[in-house]
Formats: C-alpha cells, structure tokens, sequence
C-alpha cells in the first residue's frame, strides 16, 4: 500500500472555486504518484475561513464559525475526489459545532473512501491555546476503521503525545496523525510521539503537517512541519524506523509504501514485542516510591 503525507500551505482564496482547483490538484497529483491514501493535515481546513473575506479569517470566534459552516461543502468535494480517484483521502481536519457535543466546537478530521463511505475522528486532548484562547473542545471516543485498505487509527496532532491513546489502537496497522504545529519545538514532539506510537504498538504511522505562514489568521500565522511516515525499527523496517521523511517546511507530498504483511510478522515475531508486552506494565501507573539517598 502506498501512503501520501501532506505538507501543506494553507491559502487565501477569493472565491469557492479557487479552493476546488487546489484540493483537486493535490489529489491529482497524490493520486498520480499511485497514493492509495492520502493524509492532510490537523487545522489545514483553516484556509476556508477566507472564503468569508479578510475580516471573519482574522477574527478568532468567526473564523471558526465560517470553517464549521463550510465543512459540508469541502466534504462533498472530497467524497467526489475519492470517488473519482479511486483513493481514501483523510481530510484537513476543521473546527465542527455539532449541537450533540455541547456549544463549542470539536477538532474533527474526515476520512473518506473511494466507495463513499465516510468516517469522522475528534481530537481527544486540546492543547493550551485550543483549550484555554479557542475553547475547541474534546470530541467524541477513538475509533479504528476497518478499510478496504487495512484498519486505520487517528491521532490528531497532540493526542500522538499520550501512550494510552495510542494503545487505544493497538489493533490498527496504520494509525494516521494529522498536525499543525508553529515551531519546530512542536513539530519535533509530535513527530517523536508518532514514532513512539509505532514502536509501541508495531504499526506504522503516518504524520502530515501544515506549513508556512498565514498572516491573514491569529490562529494558524506560522507553521512548521513535515510529512513522515514511521515504523518500529525492527525487523522488515528501517533500523531508524523513519520510511519516508520530507524536507522540513517543503510544501508536496511525502510518499512511501507500507508492507502490511511486514507489521504482521514483526507483531508475531520481531526482535522485541512491545505490543504484546504492553501488559506487563499493569499494576505500575502509579507514582514510583521516592526514597531517601544523601
């Protein structure tokens, strides 16, 4: 199976179709290169807050408003390019009011099949300015999807820091970590979170990420990533367990092929079993006991 991880700039657009011709490039071109999965990145879906002109995209509270209204729109298009592509497309994730969540708006990524099947991941954990400037809030559980392709997990972007998230989908082959991240510092934490992701749990994981600047937007101005793809570094892998890793800050698509029989046999038989071993960490979440040495 081969995967594509986007670095993607996010745009200003002047009108809808400006933002039809560009995802229809970038799946063109993903498609293209024989992509069987193409993975935009956390908050790339930010770029349609333009389409309500300069005023409401530099408004913090609108610009949310304007995304989450246009999401039905930017989905349709990405069912159709699944369709007439014939590839699964996780979508830029978007800020989603969904009266059944409460007021606030959740982190929502969508991941659309070729078939027309669709299926929606929240983020789990908001980061301080999410939670404490934005008030996007958590959305709903982890789920695994059960594709033509193989099982697929999600992590957005800060949820790929926390281990039991990711043991959450221990039964995934590939788990999928959109971001959007302003420095390297946090570039660098999520990109090692989704490495430990799959070491942990024998998989490989997929990191896309949005890139340049944005001046038009208080929320997404600066931008810092890369994409990457990632696997334990064991046997019938990398012995760095990095499959593909674009240049930093490079707008285009990484692109590398998963060998789905190698994550089956490494979670049979590596060199070490985390994901079997998992188990013989109960009983040990507590706070180790502090003694006295002076």
């Amino acid at each position: 199976m081969k995967v594509a991880a986007a670095a993607y700039p996010m745009d200003f657009f002047d009108n809808e179709e400006a933002y039809r011709e560009k995802l229809t490039d970038w799946v063109s071109r993903g498609a293209g290169e024989g992509a069987q999965l193409l993975v935009f990145p956390e908050y790339g879906a930010m770029e349609l807050a333009t389409l309500a002109g300069a005023d409401i995209a530099a408004d913090l509270e609108a610009s949310l408003h304007a995304v989450s209204e246009r999401v039905p729109m930017a989905d349709a298009l990405h069912a159709d390019l699944a369709r007439r592509f014939g590839v699964h497309i996780l979508a830029a994730s978007a800020p989603v009011f969904d009266p059944a969540l409460g007021v606030r708006p959740v982190n929502r990524a969508r991941l659309f099949a070729p078939s027309g099947a669709v299926a929606q991941q929240d983020k789990q954990v908001m980061t301080r300015f999410e939670r404490e400037t934005w008030h996007v809030q958590g959305g709903g559980a982890l789920q695994i999807f059960d594709t033509a392709l193989c099982r697929i997990g999600v992590l957005i972007c800060y949820d790929a820091e926390f281990p039991l998230l990711g043991r959450a989908l221990s039964q995934a082959d590939v788990i999928l970590v959109p971001s959007c991240t302003e420095a390297l510092t946090g570039y660098s934490r999520v990109r090692i979170g989704a490495m430990a992701r799959a070491l942990e749990n024998q998989c490989v994981t997929v990191m896309s990420s949005t890139v340049g600047s944005c001046p038009w937007s208080p929320a997404v101005d600066t931008n810092t990533g890369a994409g990457g793809v990632y696997g334990p570094p064991d046997r019938g892998f990398p012995e760095t367990g990095i499959l593909a890793q674009g240049s930093r800050d490079a707008p285009g698509w990484t692109y590398a092929e998963i060998d789905l029989a190698a994550i089956a046999r490494v979670r049979a038989d590596g060199g070490v079993l985390n994901r079997r071993d998992w188990a013989d960490q109960q009983g040990r979440d507590g706070a180790a006991a502090l003694r006295r040495l002076r």
